[in-house]
C-alpha cells in the first residue's frame, strides 16, 4: 500500500452522489457520479474566475491557480486564505496589493475539460525557466507508479467522469490530486507544494489526462521535468515540451509508453517483456467499467 501525503477521499459524500437510471437492457440500476460545483476565486478584493470543480480542497486550488497564472510570486506572503462553502467562495489575501485587472481583460480559453482559462500571455515566465537536465526516469520507476497510481482507490474508480494527477519521486507517488478538470488537479499540486514548501527537485508529474499545452506549461513552471499520461499528446504539447526540454512521456500503459521530448533522462533499466499488460479498462464497483478518462 502507498503512503500518500495525501489522496482521494473516496468515502467524503460531498464528492459524489448516488443517482437512478437503467442500463442498456432497460434494467434499474443506480450509479455513483461525481459532484461538480462552481467555487468563485478572489484575490485580495478582486475576482478573479469561477472555476467548477469538487471543491475537496480549495485552499490548494486557489494558490495553485493563482500561481500558475503569475498572479502569485513564489516570494508572496499569503497572509490569509479564507473559504466560505454556503456562498462558494474562496479568498487569497496577500501583503502585496494586487490589481490584475488588465490581465483579466486578455484571457484565453484552453483546451481542458471543464474550460480551463489562462490569463495574460503564456508564456510570461515558461521562457525563464531551466529544467535539470541531470534528472533521471529510470522505467522501472515508470512502470511501478502506473501500477501503483491505477490500483489507488480513487474517484475515478468509483465514479469516472475525473481526472488525476499524481506528484512523484522516483517510483514512489506522494501526492494525488483529482478534480473535472486536469487544470484543477495540477493547480491543487501546485498550492500544495507552495504551501507545504515542497520543492519539485527530483519530482516527477503523472496526470491521466492529455498531454497538452496548458499541461506541459504548467508543469514547466512549476520546475518538474519529467510529465507522463497514461493519454496522448497534442501537437502544440509536443512543441513546448521541446522548447524547454521537458521529458514528455505518453499512452503510458502495462508495458508500453512513447516519449516525445526529452528521451535523454529515460534510463532503460527494465526488460519491458516482464512487464503485466494492463487491463484496457478499469473495473468499476457494481461490474461496472469505464474507458480511459481523455
Amino acid at each position: 500500500m502507498t503512503d500518500f501525503l495525501l489522496q482521494p477521499d473516496t468515502a467524503d459524500p460531498k464528492l459524489t452522489r448516488t443517482v437512478e437510471g437503467v442500463d442498456e437492457s432497460g434494467a434499474a440500476i443506480e450509479a455513483r457520479v461525481v459532484e461538480e460545483r462552481p467555487l468563485t476565486l478572489f484575490l485580495n478584493g478582486q475576482e478573479i474566475v469561477t472555476l467548477m470543480t469538487i471543491r475537496d480542497h480549495p485552499d490548494y486550488l486557489a494558490v495553485g491557480y493563482l500561481l500558475n497564472q503569475n498572479m502569485l510570486t513564489r516570494d508572496d506572503e499569503i497572509t490569509a486564505i479564507d473559504y466560505d462553502e454556503e456562498i462558494e467562495t474562496v479568498v487569497v489575501r496577500t501583503k502585496r496589493r494586487t490589481n490584475y485587472e488588465a490581465k483579466l481583460k486578455k484571457k484565453t480559453l484552453t483546451s481542458g475539460c471543464a474550460q480551463g482559462t489562462v490569463f495574460g500571455d503564456l508564456m510570461e515566465t515558461f521562457d525563464r525557466v531551466t529544467l535539470p537536465k541531470d534528472a533521471v526516469l529510470k522505467t522501472s520507476w515508470l512502470y511501478r507508479l502506473s501500477k501503483a497510481i491505477n490500483t489507488t482507490p480513487s474517484l475515478y474508480l468509483a465514479a469516472g467522469a475525473i481526472h488525476g494527477c499524481v506528484l512523484c519521486e522516483e517510483d514512489r507517488p506522494l501526492l494525488y490530486m483529482e478534480d473535472v478538470g486536469r487544470h484543477n488537479a495540477i493547480d491543487k499540486i501546485a498550492g500544495y507544494m507552495a504551501l507545504k514548501g515542497l520543492s519539485p527537485a527530483g519530482k516527477i508529474f503523472y496526470t491521466t489526462g492529455r498531454l497538452t499545452s496548458e499541461m506541459v506549461i504548467k508543469t514547466v513552471t512549476m520546475g518538474i521535468p519529467i510529465l507522463i499520461s497514461r493519454s496522448g499528446f497534442t501537437a502544440s504539447g509536443v512543441e513546448l515540451a521541446r522548447r524547454a526540454d521537458l521529458t514528455l512521456i505518453g499512452r503510458a500503459k502495462g508495458r508500453r509508453f512513447t516519449a516525445l521530448s526529452g528521451a535523454h533522462r529515460i534510463q532503460f533499466d527494465a526488460d519491458a517483456r516482464e512487464v503485466a499488460e494492463e487491463d484496457k479498462r478499469h473495473q468499476r464497483k457494481g461490474g461496472r467499467v469505464e474507458d480511459d478518462a481523455a
